[in-house]
């Protein structure tokens, strides 16, 4: 074997070694297929709790992530007629697939969304949110139109600040498109979360830096409050 021949398998090998690796790390970006099936025992957990004791209709339903599961509504909100049908570690696009099943039976009055914060967190893209949000609101509007959405836009947090970016970017396309549409409300709870330094605020997040703390659910309260008339 010459050594030029030597060199130019070398040169292609090393080639092919570059192109898998580059392959890998494509690979690596994209976010991992969510198994749609996987919120399918607490769905019918909400539903077997409204068989035994029915909610009220013309309440405020309050559905999402984890963000919605820690909120104590009677707490911060005693004088309203609430329902928290939240589930912790569920994105956009789960919201979409249940709201059919823990929104619209309730008929209700005002629906508040939180989600999303799980979704970037993963690597799904800010345009594939914004997609899902789409879809959630034509399942409830298709449903019930007179309800109105308040959806609260993606938030700030320590463990997730390196993904904020895109969590902007997701903001935005909802803002925008809840501006284009009667019936939806958006409620930013970026800039307030944020400290002088333009980082989020210690005070707000649990240990986890992810999770809010009770001062980070009153600040929530009292955005959200002039929405809920």
């Amino acid at each position: 074997m010459s050594r030029r021949f030597r060199l130019s398998w070398s040169l292609r090998a090393v080639a092919v070694v570059l192109l898998i690796g580059a392959a890998l790390a494509v690979r690596a970006q994209q976010p991992g297929v969510s198994d749609p099936g996987r919120w399918e025992a607490t769905i019918k957990k909400f539903e077997e709790q409204d068989r035994d004791n029915p909610p009220p209709r013309g309440a405020i339903v309050f559905t999402g992530a984890s963000s919605i599961v820690r909120w104590n509504l009677l707490e911060y909100f005693p004088d309203l007629k609430v329902i928290n049908r939240g589930f912790g570690g569920s994105e956009m696009a789960d919201a979409a697939r249940y709201a059919s099943r823990i929104v619209v039976p309730y008929s209700p009055r005002i629906v508040v969304l939180y989600s999303g914060d799980n979704d970037i967190g993963r690597g799904v893209t800010p345009e594939k949110v914004e997609a899902d949000f789409e879809r959630f609101v034509q399942v409830v509007h298709g449903a019930v139109p007179q309800t109105r959405i308040v959806v609260i836009g993606v938030k700030p947090s320590i463990h997730r600040w390196a993904v904020y970016d895109n969590m902007k970017k997701a903001n935005a396309l909802m803002r925008a498109y809840s501006d284009e549409h009667k019936g939806l409300d958006y409620v930013d709870v970026g800039p307030p979360m944020l400290g002088a330094d333009g980082k989020p605020r210690p005070e707000l997040f649990v240990p986890d830096g992810l999770h809010l703390t009770a001062e980070g659910y009153k600040l929530w309260t009292g955005l959200l409050r002039p929405h809920l008339h």
